[in-house]
């Protein structure tokens, strides 16, 4: 996959987290986790355009860890809102479940690949 399509699809997924996240209901927890989970999906986005302009392999492989770290905490607080039944629109849930995976797998071939090359 290319470096602008990766981009493009974490940015699409931040932009579907936000999207999902409006229709939550008023309560703490509820908020809590939207709040986090936003933080977090616009996070590895941001993240991983530092990581594109990295000083080096090692700079590179530090903000993709990073983007890794964010991503593993979506999918764990989405996991939540879902067992706990604070989003209501399920089948939008399993999409960004299912892409939040596929992202999480390009990123650990993508750090794998990097980590080769300072070998």
């Amino acid at each position: 996959m290319k470096p602008n399509q990766l981009e493009d699809r974490l940015i699409q997924f931040a932009v579907d987290v936000i999207l999902i996240c409006k229709k939550v209901d008023k309560s703490f927890a509820s908020e809590h986790l939207a709040k986090q989970l936003i933080r977090s999906a616009t996070s590895s986005a941001l993240n991983y355009g530092e990581a594109r302009s990295g000083e080096s392999t090692r700079d590179f492989l530090h903000k993709m860890k990073i983007c890794l770290k964010e991503l593993r905490e979506c999918l764990i607080n989405m996991k939540i809102q879902k067992r706990a039944n604070l989003l209501s629109d399920l089948d939008a849930l399993e999409e960004l479940l299912k892409e939040n995976d596929e992202l999480i797998s390009i990123f650990v071939v993508s750090i794998k690949t990097a980590s080769n090359k300072l070998k």
